[in-house]
């Protein structure tokens, strides 16, 4: 779209741009203190993982300096330790890109640890831009899921590399098949079953950069887990029965930490970095209710009702098989529930004009494109489908643009106007003085929409021509058409001195029903 040039019509640009920016900014201060909430619960459960693996890791050491022939074991430990802290520390970096964001050096990225209301926060929080153009344009996202892949790839390599170099209870292709499902770290499937172009889209497409901080945490989350899983498994290689569980939570991997009502919440729940023979006599229960468990994991599913945050309570036993001692463990966990909101934007101005294409996009937070249905009142027409559709107007007056899907109804009031009236002009200029052979090659008069950002052409029905000669009485010429056909006599005898005038100018714009009237011109020959 060019930039107009004209005061008014900038004027209003800026204006729809503000609007623009301000209903995308319009995120509740519950929602976005609730996403800071959330994602500093996943970090604590982070710390505590972080600290049962590296308790793991030194007990598999501890054993390799018994028996030298755990070494191997004490190695592929601590190469899936380095891979799960290089990752984590690649996301940081990514995270750390987005709280940047468009900042300029010098500026301050986080709210200071005293502040009140924003401690710790990143100041560009509500901004969804950033997270868009970072993670989906320039294909940071993209880059992150090929890390998560390749990462949870060259965990597990790390592992069945050592047992096919050894007797270790299991081949390479029976730990696959029985830890494969185990591992959390996976961009998996969810997003291509939902229609979303990549799975940087399907996560980051204009999210604020808020909801992006449990993301980052959770994806780390994964990472960890998966260590866990992994350590745990080598831990058992070297024999170690008698592991003292003196430091364990209660971990939870929802499939989204932000649900619109009447959406399905699910999460898995899990306990931090234990060995399997721990998790024979483990037992979950959310809300004092029971939650079936496999392998130390559990999934809890509920429907998402009412606006706001929602808590569940996890409470997990474990009995130490070395000693017969059962410990208990309970913690709160949060998530957030929304409602659907939808906003329709003008791509041109904040008005459809009559006999061009206005085109409109359409986008709505957790909808998918493809199941908005758009529908309209008034003298409009929509056509296309998806988020980019194209609005033709018939008649001025006010309009309205109605968008519903699965829980969500709204309506958009719009006004039509017929495109503003184009200049008459002669050459470059609508009057003034004009050589004596440069009036006579002019071909015509033609109309010329001024400060119009759309794709439309204004033509010239009819004119009517004066001569005024030099002491003589004016003559006139009507002309059809733009070019000079029936006034081509009065051209032709201009002559330094003569005045010329234009009058009765009618032009006919897309979408009109008849020709409107022009301004006037008046030329001086020299």
């Amino acid at each position: 779209m060019s930039i107009p040039k004209e005061p008014r019509a900038l004027m209003i640009n800026l204006m729809y741009l503000v609007l623009t920016a301000m209903l995308a900014l319009n995120v509740s201060a519950k929602i976005i203190n609730a996403f800071f909430s959330i994602d500093k619960g996943i970090q604590k459960s982070n710390n505590v993982i972080d600290k049962a693996n590296v308790q793991m890791v030194a007990t598999i050491e501890k054993g390799a300096q018994e028996n030298a022939k755990y070494k191997p074991v004490a190695d592929a430990a601590a190469q899936v330790s380095k891979l799960s802290k290089e990752f984590a520390s690649y996301v940081d970096e990514v995270r750390e890109l987005v709280a940047v964001g468009d900042a300029k050096p010098g500026d301050e990225i986080y709210y200071p640890d005293t502040d009140k209301d924003h401690p710790g926060q990143p100041h560009n929080y509500k901004n969804k831009d950033v997270t868009t153009r970072i993670l989906v344009n320039e294909a940071k996202g993209a880059e992150l899921a090929k890390k998560i892949d390749d990462t949870k790839a060259a965990m597990m390599k790390v592992v069945t590399d050592l047992l096919k170099t050894g007797n270790y209870g299991m081949k390479a292709d029976e730990f696959e098949k029985t830890f494969g499902p185990q591992i959390t770290l996976s961009t998996g499937d969810e997003w291509k079953n939902e229609g979303s172009p990549s799975w940087e889209h399907h996560n980051f497409f204009q999210m604020p950069v808020a909801a992006t901080w449990p993301m980052f945490t959770k994806i780390k989350n994964d990472a960890k887990n998966t260590e866990a899983t992994l350590i745990g498994y080598l831990t058992s290689l070297v024999g170690i029965q008698d592991i003292k569980v003196d430091a364990f939570q209660p971990v939870t991997s929802p499939k989204k930490s932000y649900v619109i009502e009447g959406e399905e919440f699910e999460t898995e729940l899990g306990i931090a970095a234990v060995s399997k023979a721990m998790l024979a006599g483990s037992s979950i229960a959310v809300n004092g209710s029971s939650v079936p468990t496999k392998d130390g994991i559990a999934t809890y599913k509920t429907r998402a009702s009412g606006i706001g945050p929602k808590k569940y309570s996890v409470s997990i036993s474990v009995k130490n098989p070395a000693t017969g001692e059962t410990i208990s463990a309970k913690k709160d966990f949060e998530y957030e529930v929304g409602r659907r909101s939808v906003a329709v934007a003008a791509d041109k101005m904040n008005v459809f004009y009559i006999g061009v294409d206005n085109p409109i996009s359409i986008a709505a937070a957790g909808v998918s494109s493809n199941q908005l249905q758009v529908s309209s009142t008034g003298a409009i027409t929509i056509s296309g489908t998806g988020s980019n559709r194209i609005v033709k107007a018939t008649g001025q007056g006010d309009c309205t643009i109605k968008v519903s899907a699965p829980g969500l109804s709204q309506e958009f009031k719009f006004r039509v106007k017929r495109i503003p009236d184009p200049i008459a002009r002669l050459g470059k200029e609508s009057s003034g003085s004009m050589g004596n052979g440069e009036f006579k090659a002019q071909p015509g008069v033609r109309a010329e929409l001024v400060g119009f950002d759309f794709e439309a052409t204004c033509n010239i029905e009819s004119f009517e021509m004066y001569r005024q000669a030099k002491r003589a009485d004016a003559v006139s010429m009507k002309n059809s058409g733009p070019r000079f056909s029936e006034a081509k006599t009065l051209q032709a005898m201009a002559v330094p001195g003569d005045l010329f005038y234009f009058d009765e100018i009618k032009a006919r714009c897309p979408g009109d029903a008849a020709g409107r009237k022009l301004n006037s011109m008046t030329w001086k020959i020299k």
